[in-house]
């Protein structure tokens, strides 16, 4: 058998366990998918009427601001998702499973893949669930083709990734699953600071900078246009060089340190 059959063959079964680990303790996972569906209710039905009247400059209309939130929280879940592998990672890496994983005949990468393919199924899961919590409460895409569909999930998953092999290094750096939940709290709080709620140009002109310049705005922009018909601009180059960016540092700083550490 090749080598590159018994990385695929490893790679699959790691993904198998840590799919089947997530089953089996599912809290984490619910967990961190309660806090988008809480503040995409939260936005809609308590901000909703006044957010959206600061917005348009009109009248208030829940279901423009519905629109308008939507690509936001399904990037926020991505990151709240990713948080649960970091301390996944970090509890393989002090509980001696991955001890014993290296005293076995696998291939060593295996490890690290399983957990980053079965963080991004987790997270475009958990997008479709929220995604269809939106759609409940009353967001629409009548505008976007199947093309541009296609491509706002593709961005997903692309932003998945990225977000994933990030939350894999600070596991690895962490010393326990609390250190490493702390360690991965920005996924959490970069939408905040985002254009996810409210325009760049109704925050404050110090401010402004922060918020564009950061990985969740042109990925939130680019949504909004593949899905809402909004002018794009440079956020699509700007989400897509963000995502190769974070995922190739993401990858080399994970992999460095799995190989390097001792346990």
């Amino acid at each position: 058998m090749s080598s590159l059959s018994l990385a695929l063959r490893d790679s699959s079964t790691m993904l198998r366990r840590n799919l089947l680990h997530a089953r089996r303790y599912p809290s984490l996972t619910l967990n961190l998918l309660l806090t988008p569906i809480m503040m995409l209710l939260l936005f809609v039905y308590v901000f909703g009427d006044v957010m959206s009247a600061g917005i348009g400059g009109g009248g208030a209309d829940r279901s423009a601001y519905i629109a308008y939130l939507v690509p936001g929280i399904l990037l926020m879940t991505i990151g709240g998702t990713v948080v649960g592998t970091a301390v996944s990672v970090s509890n393989d890496m002090t509980e001696g499973i991955i001890a014993r994983f290296r005293t076995m005949a696998i291939h060593r990468g295996s490890v690290l893949v399983g957990h980053v393919v079965g963080s991004v199924l987790q997270s475009i899961a958990s997008v479709v669930l929220v995604g269809a919590v939106a759609v409940a409460i009353g967001f629409r895409s009548t505008d976007a083709t199947a093309l541009e569909w296609l491509a706002a999930f593709g961005l997903l998953v692309l932003f998945a990734l990225a977000l994933t092999w990030i939350a894999v290094g600070m596991g690895l750096i962490s010393p326990n699953a609390e250190a490493a939940s702390n360690n991965a709290l920005p996924m959490i709080l970069l939408p905040l600071l985002s254009s996810a709620f409210v325009p760049i140009d109704s925050m404050p002109g110090w401010f402004q900078p922060i918020a564009q310049y950061q990985p969740f705005t042109p990925a939130i922009e680019t949504l909004r246009g593949l899905l809402l018909g909004t002018e794009i601009g440079n956020n699509g180059w700007l989400a897509v060089a963000w995502c190769l960016g974070l995922a190739v540092l993401g990858y080399f700083w994970s992999t460095a340190k799995f190989n390097s550490d001792p346990k």
